[in-house]
Parts: structure tokens; C-alpha cells; sequence
């Protein structure tokens, strides 16, 4: 299988080119990445925990679903595609856009739009990327967060604290 390629883009989040995913990661070029935020009927959050075999964030719970936007690809095609791939979950439309983040180190150099949708499983988790998942209430989340940050993949902790009201 070959190595994926990213767009690399500028400070404005424009592309300006592409390279290998290694060579993306390994010398903190700005890139472009999802991150969709799943909550059911009661109001809890779905966490995936990230699979050992993952390159980045090893072990550690992550948003529902999360990935790079492929070479070309817009931000809301990727958030339905991650969704599908990771957990399985179909949707028909884009899901709610909530904020923009910036490329920053807790990041990883990734420009990321968070999203959110509703959904109420089971999930098929893909096997690769997540080792489990769970439902949790955002409060647990937050006390979570607040109290082993080390436990979640940095770009997440980044996200939960800037979230509105946190659902």
C-alpha cells in the first residue's frame, strides 16, 4: 500500500503543495484534519480509544472520530468519510460544524474543523485505528480532562476544553 499524501497548506490554510504523510508529520508541516464529536439521545459523548498500531497518540481516547482530509478533499466530505470508516456511522449531510482550530503543536501542525452529530450505536469500530470505545457524560469528560490530560490524545484535550457548554 502506498504512503498516504497530504496537502500541505500555508497560515491561512491554503494549498500550497503536497508531500508524504511521514514527511508531513515528521517536519510539522501545516495540514488539514477532522474531528467529529458524537453524542446520543442522553447526551453523552462517544471516545474512541486510538489503536497501539496508530503513528500518532498511541493508546490514548480520542473525539468519535477523527482523520486528515485526503490531497483535494473538503473538510465536511472528511468528516462523513472518518465517520464512516472509524466507527460506521452513515450520514447523509455533513455534520454540525462547530469551531476552526488553527495549526498548533497540540495539533499536530493540523488546521482542524470540529464538528458534531447525533448517533446512538452500536458503532463498528475499525480495528486499526481504535483499540474501544465508550459513552461518556461531558461532566466525566471534563473532570477526566482536567485531572489525567495525559490520558487523551493532546489535540482532544485542546478541543473538550474549547467546546461550548461542553455537548
Amino acid at each position: 500500500m502506498s504512503e498516504e499524501i497530504f496537502d500541505v497548506v500555508n497560515e491561512r490554510d491554503e494549498v500550497i503543495g503536497q508531500k508524504p504523510r511521514q514527511e508531513v508529520h515528521a517536519r510539522g508541516l501545516w495540514h488539514r484534519a477532522v474531528h467529529v464529536l458524537v453524542f446520543n439521545s442522553q447526551g453523552q459523548v462517544f471516545l474512541q480509544k486510538r489503536s497501539v498500531k496508530k503513528d500518532t497518540a498511541r493508546g490514548k481516547w480520542d473525539s468519535s472520530a477523527s482523520g486528515h482530509l485526503d490531497t483535494g478533499e473538503a473538510y465536511d466530505a472528511c468528516a462523513v468519510r472518518e465517520l464512516r470508516e472509524e466507527i460506521g456511522l452513515h450520514l447523509a449531510a455533513p455534520p454540525e460544524r462547530l469551531f476552526k482550530i488553527n495549526a498548533c503543536r497540540e495539533t499536530g501542525w493540523e488546521f482542524c474543523w470540529i464538528y458534531r452529530c447525533a448517533g446512538e450505536g452500536p458503532f463498528q469500530l475499525h480495528p486499526d485505528e481504535i483499540e474501544t470505545g465508550e459513552w461518556f457524560a461531558p461532566t466525566v469528560v471534563t473532570a477526566w480532562v482536567d485531572a489525567r490530560p495525559q490520558d487523551f490524545a493532546s489535540a482532544f484535550v485542546l478541543i473538550w476544553k474549547m467546546l461550548p457548554s461542553r455537548a
